[in-house]
């Protein structure tokens, strides 16, 4: 091949693979997804497909025209699909002798970092051996708890995971607009975005930008600049395109193989060009946050992304800044202003700011989270002491912090180291 191997990431969604009112598999459109990931994968790319759509599958195959309401009845609607959208898979790819493998996880799935780990390790062994892995969430086994929420963010944090370069989110509009083009006719297309925070655009529910979601699909335009930003916050650079144009990826990726060397306001122009010229197909490009801001640490993305919290710290400002300072202090019990919720010891929390001890806890912002050394009960009872005394406090004393250095993340742009 000519140019460098990437590692791509590619998300399709459940109206990438059904069809909305025959609730058909869109057999077409999904031979056309594996002819295009065949030949990057000939190409020397390494590849991995997040896939949704097992529910609707399941749907297909007994006959509901309507998604069931009750949690029991949509876990065995997956249970059904998989099967059938992992075996259409593996017809289509074998006519080209291409391996696939199935790798369905569930939050509880990563909740160790050892076990988040093994998933990474797996993966990419998968790779390595020239297999294109197909991720998707175990709906058979998931519950509001443990879910994602959706294969947008899966399909971000499966990108965080193997360290990708590109992650292709293949969506029913061909890019981000300003507005919901369908209602506005002059909505304008963004083609190139530097920080996802700074998007000024209309995602609520009545103003959608580009779909609030199919009626076979979970997803929307909010949830895909949801995974843009958690996968720009590693340096996976995210596009979304047009799913049933999926040659487009073909094309973006030689045009990113030719504009890799070129800086961020130069990407900027040329991609412009090229899509107003129409050598490029319209997409939206969100770029990876500079080197220096990025999340490096695979255990940070974790704590950050990889758990859910059960309950929430209050701290004020003046520990929030020894918690982010170049030479970072772990959280002490002296730190704590309030705690919020129920949960047990090792479980991840959320971090919330308040400008000073005396503002109103309504004022405090999630800023991080952590995992912590006590439970909530326990820490209620030893919040704004010195660490000296959680023995007489407790009776015991597992360790001086609240919560270690090295358990405690921050998001890129709220960190001050």
């Amino acid at each position: 091949m000519t140019g460098k191997a990437y590692t791509i990431v590619v998300k399709l969604g459940t109206s990438s693979l059904v069809d909305e009112v025959t609730r058909e598999p869109r057999i077409a459109n999904m031979s056309l997804i594996v002819e295009t990931l065949v030949k990057l994968r000939r190409q020397g790319h390494r590849i991995i497909i997040v896939s949704s759509g097992a529910i609707a599958f399941g749907m297909k195959r007994v006959g509901l025209d309507v998604k069931p309401s009750r949690l029991a009845a949509v876990q065995a609607l997956a249970s059904i699909g998989q099967g059938r959208l992992i075996g259409l898979f593996d017809d289509l790819f074998r006519q080209l002798n291409q391996a696939i493998a199935q790798v369905l996880i569930t939050r509880n799935d990563i909740m160790d970092f050892t076990q988040y780990k093994n998933a990474t390790n797996t993966i990419h062994e998968l790779l390595d051996m020239g297999v294109i892995p197909i991720v998707n969430e175990n709906d058979t086994l998931s519950v509001a708890e443990i879910k994602f929420g959706d294969n947008d963010t899966l399909s971000a944090i499966t990108a965080a995971m193997v360290h990708a370069d590109y992650l292709f989110l293949m969506t029913d509009v061909e890019c981000l607009y300003d507005d919901n083009p369908r209602a506005n006719p002059n909505a304008k297309p963004i083609l190139v975005v530097d920080n996802v925070g700074d998007l000024n655009v209309k995602t609520d529910t009545e103003n959608a930008v580009g779909t609030g979601g199919s009626a076979v699909g979970t997803g929307g335009m909010t949830t895909k600049l949801i995974a843009a930003e958690l996968a720009t916050n590693v340096g996976v650079t995210t596009i979304i395109t047009l799913s049933s144009q999926p040659q487009y990826i073909l094309d973006v990726v030689e045009n990113i193989q030719q504009t890799e060397s070129l800086t961020v306001a130069q990407k900027h122009e040329y991609i412009q060009t090229e899509v107003l010229a129409k050598r490029l197909p319209l997409h939206t490009r969100f770029l990876g946050l500079p080197r220096d801001s990025q999340i490096k640490s695979d255990r940070k993305f974790w704590l950050l992304h990889g758990l859910k919290t059960r309950g929430a710290l209050i701290i004020d400002q003046g520990c929030y800044d020894a918690l982010t300072r170049k030479n970072r202090a772990g959280l002490l019990p002296a730190g704590v202003v309030e705690v919020e919720g129920s949960f047990h010891e090792s479980e991840c929390v959320a971090l919330k700011v308040i400008p000073t001890r005396e503002s109103s806890l309504n004022e405090a912002e999630e800023r991080g989270h952590c995992r912590v050394n006590y439970s909530s009960m326990e820490i209620s009872m030893i919040k704004g002491m010195k660490s000296s005394e959680i023995e007489n406090v407790l009776g015991f004393a597992d360790s001086e912090y609240v919560a270690h250095r090295d358990n405690i993340a921050f998001p890129p742009r709220t960190t001050s180291a």
